[in-house]
C-alpha cells in the first residue's frame, strides 16, 4: 500500500552500509590461458583490491589472501596492476603491484609459494612505482617483464622521472636497481607501457609532456628492437600538443590501430604504410576517453580482422568494427556505459559494463554467435529494484544558449508519494576530473538519497567528456566558472519549472567536484547546503607543490598560467571568497590523500573561523583520495544525510545526527 510522506521522510531498504559494500567496480580484465581474471574492490576488507580468476567451472577465486592490495600508484591515479600468462607446464604465471610497498611481485597461483618481489625499494621520496606491466617469456635468461617505472629522484612530488624499463623475472632486481633495464630514455614526462607488434621488432607507446594533460595532447612513440631487446630508433610517429591519442595496439598482421580526437572526436584510425592516417569510422562519438590512469582500454583487434570497441555519445556501448568497410555492428543488452578495459580471446571479447538497473559486471561476447552474458561480478539485488532510482536523460539550455548534458533521478519509493503541493528537494552532483564525465549506471549512493524522497541531478557540465573536444575545451580556462553557472542553471530549471524546491537546493562532490561545489557555495545563492569532499580550494597553494606529479600543471589550461593570471587564481579559489559563504556546508578528507592534501581543507576552515557558519569536518585516517572503507564509506554518506535533513527540514532519527559547529 502507498502511504503519503514528506519527501526526505520516507524509510528505505537502501541504507549507507548497502550502498558502501556496491561501491566500486571491477577493472583491468584480462585473459589467462582460457580463465578470465580482473581486479575488484573489497570495502569491508579495508578497501583493498582483491584479484579475481574465474575457474573453468565458473566459480569466481580469489587468487591472493588479504592483505595484497593489487594497486600501482603510478602518477597516483595508478592504472593497470597485473598481468598474467598461461603455461603449458606449472599453470599460470601472474605479476602484480602491490600496493603497500609498490613492489612488483611474480606469482604462481596454482604452486604453493608465496609471491616473490620482482623490484626494490626505495627510500627516496616516493621511491619506486611500477605500471602496466607485459609479460615476455622469451626475453633475458628467464623471461622479462616490460613496464612503466615510476622513479622519484628527491622529496618533492614532482622530483620524479618515468621511463619504459624491463625487469627480470628471476628476482635478481628485488635488491639490486641496476639489474633493471632502461628500455626508453626519459626524454619524455609521461609514458605508457609498450605494445610490442606479432614479430617482436617493433615497439609503440604514448608520451607526454607538462603542461599538457593526455586529453590534450599526446605522441605516438615507435622504436625497433633489437635481438637484444633494446629498443633503437626512436621516433615520433603521429599526434601532437592540440591531438590526443590515449590508445595504440597492434593487429595480428603487424599493422598499427590507434584512437586519436584530430577530427573533434576521440576515433578509430589505422597507420598504412601506403595511404598514410585512415579513418575505420569517422563519427560524432568518442571512441575513447581520457587517460587518467595508464592502460586504460576502448578497444581490442580481434584474430580475424575485426576490431571490438566501445563508443558512444554520452552513453556507451561495445561494437565489432570491420576496419575495411566501416560497418560497425552493435551487442545488444541492456547496459549502458561501458569501462575503459576490454580483453580479447579468439573470438570472445570480455569487458566491464553497467546499467540503469545493474552495477559493472564482467560481460563476455561470442563474436561468432553475437550472444553475450555474464561470467563475474554479477550483479545481484539486495533490495527490491522498485526502490531503485529511474533515471531520465536531459539537455538543458544554459548561459549563452549552450547545451548543457544531464541524468535526472527523481525521488521513487515503492511504498511513499509526496504530499500533494509539496515539492522535493535536490541534490546537484558535480562529478570530478573535471575532465570527466557522470556515467548513466546504477549508483547505490543515489538510490539511497532517492528512495527517502530527496531527488539527484548529475550535471555533465562543459568540459566533461562524452560529448566531443568542443565540448571538452569548454573548461579551458574556465573552470570555477563554466562547471559552476551549468550546475546553477540545471538547478534553477529544475526548480522554475517546479520538479524541485527552490528553497531546498543542495549541491555535492569530491575532488574536481569538490572545487565547483565550494565554487558554488561562495559564488551562488541558488543553494541552501552541500556537501564538499577531498577538493582543491586554493588555486595557489595547490599549483605550487602542494599536489602530485601528474595534475601539478592541470591548472595551466583549467585557468591559465600562474604567472600570467595571478589574479585569476586569487579571485576563483573558494578559500579567498569565504565572505560570501552563508550556508552550511559538510566537508570531507582522507588524511592520506596527496592529490588534494588536508591542508587545503585546514586552511579553508581556519579562514572561517569565528563566521557563525553551520559545518562539520569530518576527516578520515587510512583514505586517500576518493573513499574505499566501507566504515568510512558509511559515515560520510549517513553524515550527508544528516546535513540535508537539518537544512531542509527534515526529521531523519534513523541517521546519527550530524553536529555542526559555528
Amino acid at each position: 500500500m502507498v502511504s503519503t510522506g514528506a519527501y526526505g521522510t520516507w524509510p528505505s531498504p537502501v541504507d549507507a552500509r548497502l550502498a558502501a559494500s556496491h561501491d566500486g567496480r571491477p577493472e583491468y580484465v584480462g585473459v589467462v590461458g582460457d580463465e578470465v581474471w580482473w581486479t575488484e574492490p573489497r570495502p569491508a576488507e579495508a578497501g583493498r583490491r582483491a584479484l579475481v580468476r574465474r575457474r573453468a567451472d565458473g566459480t569466481p577465486e580469489s587468487v591472493l589472501p588479504v592483505p595484497w592490495n593489487v594497486r600501482s600508484r603510478v602518477i597516483e591515479y595508478g592504472g593497470r596492476p597485473w598481468a598474467g600468462v598461461g603455461r603449458t607446464d606449472g599453470g599460470p604465471l601472474v605479476v602484480f603491484v602491490n600496493f603497500t610497498d609498490q613492489r612488483l611481485y611474480a606469482h604462481a597461483p596454482d604452486g604453493s609459494g608465496e609471491p616473490w618481489p620482482l623490484t626494490p625499494l626505495s627510500g627516496i621520496g616516493g621511491g619506486l612505482r611500477w605500471v602496466d606491466p607485459q609479460l615476455h617469456l622469451d626475453r633475458g635468461e628467464r623471461g622479462e617483464v616490460w613496464c612503466v617505472l615510476e622513479e622519484f629522484t628527491g622529496e618533492a612530488p614532482t622530483e620524479v622521472r618515468r621511463v619504459i624499463a624491463a625487469v627480470p623475472l628471476d628476482g635478481s632486481a628485488a635488491e639490486d636497481r641496476g639489474a633493471v633495464r632502461e628500455l626508453s630514455d626519459d626524454r619524455h614526462r609521461f609514458v605508457t607501457g609498450p605494445k610490442v607488434s606479432p614479430d617482436g621488432r617493433r615497439a609503440a607507446w604514448i608520451a607526454w609532456d607538462h603542461p599538457r594533460m593526455p586529453w590534450d595532447g599526446t605522441e605516438v612513440m615507435l622504436a625497433d628492437i633489437a635481438a637484444d631487446g633494446t629498443f633503437h630508433s626512436v621516433r615520433s610517429f603521429g599526434g601532437g600538443p592540440e591531438e590526443s591519442v590515449p590508445q595504440v595496439e597492434w593487429t595480428t598482421d603487424g599493422q598499427l590501430l590507434f584512437t586519436s580526437d584530430r577530427s573533434g572526436w576521440w576515433n578509430l584510425y589505422r597507420a598504412d604504410p601506403h595511404r598514410g592516417t585512415v579513418a575505420l569510422c569517422t563519427r560524432e562519438q568518442e571512441f575513447a576517453g581520457p587517460l587518467w590512469k595508464i592502460g586504460l582500454g576502448w578497444f581490442r583487434p580481434l584474430e580475424n580482422g575485426l576490431i571490438a570497441t566501445i563508443h558512444g555519445k554520452g552513453t556507451t556501448t561495445l561494437g565489432i568494427l570491420d576496419p575495411e568497410t566501416g560497418e560497425l555492428a552493435d551487442i545488444a543488452g541492456p547496459w549502458t556505459e561501458w569501462a575503459e578495459t576490454l580483453a580479447v580471446h579468439g573470438s570472445r571479447v570480455i569487458g566491464v559494463a553497467a546499467s540503469p538497473r545493474s552495477a559493472y559486471e564482467i560481460v563476455e561476447l561470442d563474436t561468432t554467435t553475437g550472444r553475450s552474458r555474464i561470467v563475474g561480478a554479477r550483479h545481484r539485488d539486495d533490495v527490491d529494484p522498485a526502490y531503485y532510482p529511474e533515471p531520465r536523460q536531459r539537455t538543458f539550455t544554459g548561459p549563452d544558449g549552450r547545451d548543457i548534458h544531464t541524468h535526472i533521478y527523481p525521488p521513487r519509493n515503492p511504498e511513499r508519494v509526496g504530499p500533494e503541493g509539496e515539492l522535493p528537494p535536490y541534490v546537484v552532483w558535480a562529478h570530478g576530473g573535471p575532465t570527466g564525465h557522470a556515467a548513466l549506471v546504477l549508483d547505490l549512493e543515489i538510490a539511497y538519497f532517492t528512495s527517502r524522497g530527496i531527488g539527484v541531478v548529475e550535471v555533465n557540465y562543459g568540459g566533461s567528456t562524452g560529448y566531443g573536444r568542443t565540448y571538452r575545451n569548454r573548461l579551458r580556462r574556465q573552470w570555477g566558472v563554466v562547471d559552476v553557472e551549468d550546475c546553477a542553471a540545471v538547478a534553477q530549471a529544475l526548480a522554475a519549472e517546479g520538479a524541485a524546491d527552490p528553497d531546498r537546493l543542495a549541491i555535492r562532490g569530491g575532488s574536481a567536484g569538490g572545487w565547483t561545489t565550494a565554487a558554488s557555495l561562495t559564488s551562488t545563492d541558488v543553494y541552501a547546503c552541500g556537501t564538499v569532499s577531498y577538493p582543491i580550494l586554493d588555486l595557489n597553494g595547490w599549483g605550487t607543490d602542494e599536489t602530485h606529479d601528474f595534475e601539478s600543471q592541470y591548472l595551466e589550461s583549467l585557468i591559465g598560467p600562474l604567472a600570467e593570471v595571478p589574479d585569476r587564481y586569487r579571485e576563483r579559489s573558494p578559500i579567498n571568497r569565504t565572505d560570501r559563504l552563508t550556508t552550511p556546508f559538510l566537508l570531507l578528507q582522507g588524511l592520506d590523500d596527496v592529490i588534494c592534501p588536508p591542508a587545503q581543507c585546514e586552511r579553508f576552515l581556519a579562514a572561517i573561523e569565528g563566521r557563525g557558519i553551520p559545518h562539520a569536518y569530518l576527516a578520515f585516517e587510512g583514505e586517500s583520495h576518493g573513499f574505499r572503507r566501507a566504515d568510512t564509506m558509511i559515515a560520510a554518506l549517513e553524515a550527508e544525510l544528516s546535513l540535508y535533513a537539518q537544512t531542509f527540514g527534515i526529521d531523519r532519527p534513523d541517521v546519527p545526527r550530524l553536529e555542526l559547529k559555528k
